[in-house]
């Protein structure tokens, strides 16, 4: 039987919280699960939240500061498995 670590799953509150606030417990188990200590999991929906959120909020002159390719890096870039319904 392969190991595997525990898995947690991340509500969209939860993620925002990840991302935006390292103090947050959602952060602190996003970097654990940078380490491989535990594995998250999130539903696809609360990626979407996500892109919404930086997508309205981080703007330079009226653009977002963001392209979707970065985007797109940024959530390969995320320990999280992605779920249709997680």
């Amino acid at each position: 039987m392969e190991w595997r670590p525990s898995g947690y799953k991340l509500s969209t509150q939860d993620l925002v919280h990840a991302i935006f606030d390292k103090n947050s417990d959602a952060g602190k188990m996003l970097v654990k699960a940078c380490y491989g200590d535990i594995e998250l999991f999130a539903a696809n929906k609360s990626w979407n939240a996500i892109l919404w959120l930086i997508t309205s909020t981080l703007k330079v002159d009226g653009k977002p500061v963001y392209t979707g390719p970065e985007l797109g890096k940024l959530k390969a870039s995320l320990p999280i498995v992605w779920r249709q319904s997680a």
